[in-house]
């Protein structure tokens, strides 16, 4: 499943980044959103979705959110 179907308020580990950009792979790694790691989607949004990580919250686009594993 991926991030775009998660539950608000719920917490889940991120089992897998699905990308061939390079790019957005770093960009992700630098947000501390990587496999094994815990995230929680705050809230959902019309063009994506409120997540926290670590100690941030982040406002990611659909396309990224539908990269992200869980």
């Amino acid at each position: 499943m991926d991030l775009t179907k998660a539950e608000e308020g719920k917490e889940y580990i991120i089992k897998d980044i699905v990308t061939d950009d390079e790019e957005l792979n770093a960009f992700l790694f630098s947000l501390g959103c990587y496999s094994g790691e815990p995230i929680t989607v705050i809230s959902h949004r019309k063009s994506g979705c409120v997540v926290s990580i670590k100690d941030g919250r982040y406002n990611i686009d659909n396309e990224l959110a539908s990269a992200i594993l869980i």
